[in-house]
């Protein structure tokens, strides 16, 4: 507590404010990549603290909302063979599908049971040796690690009912796959700061190299969001575009070689389909061909129809930022946490649950977005401008 409580200090948090308001002075539309800074950012109140030359934006930073319709139902599918037991996060299981849920798969006879860690899900297959146990491994850069983790030790035990269905996503090629779409214009990243500790800062460069973009990683506490923005509201008026590291207690310039090396060994990079996004290349992780026998995919072959999304959802636009939640339709209406219709009001880190959540608190830049059609590329003043 000791380590944070400092940058949670109100003194701190209102001098960052300060020097933000003193120091803007053009409109800069900034992007955050990660779910827990959406959460975060709303539940501080920060949209309605800044000046209004800055707006926030949400991108594809929740795992569980960029999971393909197309995954959800192959993992139901997975679920629904009987000798298999399903296990994942909570947040998974009342994810709606195509047509039904893990939870409703479960209400229907299947072991679907939620984990803390896919540790745990090792744990049950050496109390289960006559159960096939397939953990459905979802998540960023963050969470791969412990996954490749599970299965190097499953390995090394010579457990031989524990699978894997991966849904790996990586950020990186998502943040390319929105600027080179056009759908919204960007002045600047807010990197997330998990991600980051596993892959290091320098995977931001290509950013300001290919993009002109600047990025600040930031951490999760209020001075540590404020520091990110500032600097990114000083770069900009500087003309000075590169990736700060507002978050380095925690990000080096490289990451987590040894998270890194264990990801490389269990898995390898796949184009891979994203909610909102489609295909992107070289944006997801398969299991190796070396450790087929721990991939469920190819341990349980499963027949899966085409998927079909929700009828009214919107959360494909809000994960491009095209949008925010308020615009959807079915936001706070047909669409609640308690009976959600699209995964970004199911999961604990989904922009629309974010927004629903923290809803009675003042956000002018949310109502202003939520008042005009999203604008199309170029539609910002050009840099300098």
């Amino acid at each position: 507590m000791v380590l944070t409580d400092r940058f949670r200090e109100p003194q701190a948090a209102q001098a960052i404010l300060e020097a933000i308001r003193a120091r803007s002075t053009r409109p800069l539309r900034l992007m955050e990549f990660c779910g827990g800074h959406t959460h975060a950012i709303l539940r501080l109140g920060i949209p309605a603290l800044l000046p209004e030359t800055i707006e926030l934006r949400s991108g594809p930073g929740c795992p569980v909302c960029v999971t393909s319709a197309t995954d959800l139902d192959h993992a139901i599918a997975l679920a629904r063979v009987p000798e298999v037991i399903l296990t994942t996060f909570g947040d998974m299981v009342r994810v709606p599908g195509s047509r039904t849920s893990l939870a409703q798969a479960k209400a229907d006879g299947a072991d679907v049971r939620v984990v803390y860690s896919p540790l745990d899900a090792l744990q049950i297959a050496r109390e289960y040796r006559n159960r096939s146990v397939a953990f459905l491994g979802v998540g960023f850069e963050t969470t791969a690690p412990m996954v490749a983790a599970a299965v190097l030790a499953a390995e090394a035990e010579g457990i031989r009912n524990f699978t894997v269905f991966s849904v790996h996503k990586l950020t990186p090629p998502a943040t390319r796959a929105i600027l080179d779409s056009g759908d919204v214009a960007l002045d600047g990243v807010i990197g997330p700061g998990h991600v980051t500790t596993i892959i290091g800062a320098d995977a931001w460069c290509f950013l300001p190299e290919e993009y002109q973009l600047p990025c600040a990683i930031a951490g999760f506490e209020p001075v540590d969001l404020l520091r990110a923005i500032h600097a990114l509201v000083t770069v900009v008026e500087e003309g000075d575009v590169k990736v700060i590291n507002a978050y380095d207690r925690s990000v080096s310039r490289r990451g987590n070689a040894a998270a890194l090396q264990a990801v490389s060994q269990v898995f390898e990079v796949a184009d891979v389909e994203w909610r909102g996004l489609g295909t992107v290349p070289q944006s997801g992780l398969r299991v190796r061909e070396t450790y087929a026998a721990f991939d469920a995919s190819r341990v349980f072959p499963v027949e899966v129809f085409p998927a079909r999304e929700p009828a009214g959802c919107r959360c494909g636009d809000v994960l491009r930022g095209v949008l925010s939640p308020q615009e959807c339709p079915l936001f706070a209406e047909g669409c609640t946490p308690e009976r959600p219709i699209g995964p970004c009001m199911v999961s604990a880190e989904g922009a629309c649950s974010a927004h629903f959540r923290y809803r009675h608190q003042p956000d002018r830049h949310a109502q202003d977005h939520a008042d005009r059609k999203p604008d199309p590329a170029g539609s910002r003043p050009e840099k300098g401008a």
